[in-house]
């Protein structure tokens, strides 16, 4: 049972009469049981809320930055008319609107309420009940009940990077019709012959054919294709750190236009958004360079690792990559515990027989590398060529630039500070022949991308 506010009204007219009664006492009771009377009537009149049916449809997918809609629909299959306020509970950051719909069902028919979803965080979002409340004639009570209408929608991450991939496909088609003399290198599969130049390497001459031909003969090469990438994503503690200025609202954006098309009508000088997590920025640049390389005909695997394995994505064709990966994703997030460096590479070693490019996308934590991945590097690449990439954190740069207070100075140094112990982990790393990306939020998809396609020039995969 609930009170309305026209209850709360007449209550108060009530006490008006009391106060100017001859008798208050006669006055108080005969009230009291005037509304205590309308109360029960509205409660006996009042359509039942307990036998309603909830039936739902609508879009189970959907990418962060979009919206998307969920019909409800209410049968009453009582004896009274249904008439008040129905809620349909998300969670928060689902951004579900509108908050209350009007519901008027008449007995034995149905009414469809639609529920748009604006969500501000990827993920699985369920819907957690449907409570109605029907008025009775009178407008002063109503019966009130809570009934479960279950559905979920997946927000898959938003591929803002996506804007890198058509550039990074035409400098592919360059390197693929580029002259395969200029591609050299272990790695590479056999081209074509052609006949000897001043400055081809020797060890290129192919000896039968120059016997047959009665001139030297040299064998070209092209970069090979149909290799094998596996991206590794770190889910541990330090890939949830918030860097940089978040593309599309977060949590608390919802019903105030969210979304990255709202983001960009506000202008250049609107009041940047809560940074994204490193983990979505990781992702991001793990789908453009799934989607580059599967355009380069290589066979991509994906890997969440913190202490456990979270996704594995494998043996996936190219039409069906980055659904799988995205589908893969969207539930994940950061654990806040440190990731268990030797159990990932054990992971990979094990779902990695041959020789592959591993592309691990973690923090470049100097204490956290030290403890965690130096130890067992040359376990991991000893086997395989080992590519590692960092996100970075804008403020910490732009706290180095800024010195003018003692407290910016003070700033300054420990950004300075927190900038040499990247760039000495970073020198170590490349010291033990790991390649390394280290970029911040905006550039991290796109310099990751330019990293594959140097090493498939270089002929080193």
């Amino acid at each position: 049972m609930a009170l309305t506010g026209r209850a709360g009204l007449v209550a108060g007219i009530g006490i008006l009469v009391v106060m100017f009664a001859p008798l208050p006492g006669p006055a108080l009771a005969g009230v009291c049981l005037l509304l205590a009377a309308a109360i029960i009537v509205d409660l006996v009149f009042a359509g039942a809320v307990r036998p309603l049916r909830f039936h739902r449809s609508g879009e189970t997918l959907m990418r962060l930055g979009q919206r998307a809609t969920v019909e409800l629909v209410v049968e009453n299959p009582g004896a009274r008319r249904v008439r008040g306020v129905l809620r349909d509970a998300w969670p928060p950051s689902a951004g579900a609107s509108p908050r209350l719909a009007r519901l008027d069902v008449p007995a034995g028919e149905r009414r469809k309420i639609v529920v748009t979803l604006d969500p501000t965080r990827r993920g699985d979002r369920a819907s957690v009940a449907v409570a109605v409340r029907s008025v009775g004639p009178l407008g002063l009570a109503a019966r009130q009940g809570s009934h479960q209408a279950p559905w979920s929608v997946r927000v898959l991450p938003p591929f803002l990077s996506r804007k890198h991939l058509p550039s990074r496909l035409a400098r592919l088609r360059e390197l693929d019709g580029q002259h395969p003399a200029l591609v050299r290198g272990q790695g590479t599969e056999f081209d074509s012959l052609r006949e000897y130049v001043v400055g081809d390497d020797v060890r290129s001459i192919d000896w039968r054919a120059t016997a047959r031909r009665h001139d030297v003969v040299v064998r070209t090469w092209r970069p090979e294709r149909d290799r094998r990438v596996l991206i590794v994503l770190d889910t541990g503690r330090t890939s949830a750190g918030r860097v940089g200025d978040a593309p599309i609202p977060l949590a608390g954006a919802a019903g105030n236009g969210g979304g990255l098309l709202a983001q960009q009508a506000a202008g250049p000088d609107s009041r940047p958004s809560p940074g994204w997590p490193r983990l979505d920025w990781s992702m991001d640049a793990a789908l453009l360079l799934a989607a580059l390389a599967a355009k380069a005909g290589d066979q991509v695997d994906f890997l969440a690792y913190d202490r456990a394995v979270r996704a594995w994505v494998s043996g996936e064709s190219r039409t069906e990559l980055l659904s799988s990966l995205v589908n893969a994703m969207a539930p994940i997030e950061a654990e806040l515990v440190e990731a268990d460096s030797q159990g990932m590479v054990a992971a990979i070693l094990s779902r990695a027989k041959r020789r592959c490019l591993v592309v691990l996308l973690t923090d470049l934590n100097p204490a956290a590398l030290d403890e965690g991945l130096m130890p067992v590097l040359p376990q991991l690449s000893a086997r395989h060529l080992l590519l590692v990439a960092g996100v970075s954190d804008p403020l910490v740069a732009a706290m180095a630039g800024r010195r003018d207070s003692a407290e910016e100075v003070y700033d300054a140094a420990a950004a300075e500070h927190a900038q040499l112990g990247r760039r000495r982990i970073t020198a170590r790393l490349r010291r033990h022949g790991v390649e390394v990306v280290d970029a911040a939020p905006d550039d991290i998809a796109p310099a990751l991308a330019d990293a594959y396609l140097a090493l498939k020039a270089a002929g080193r995969l």
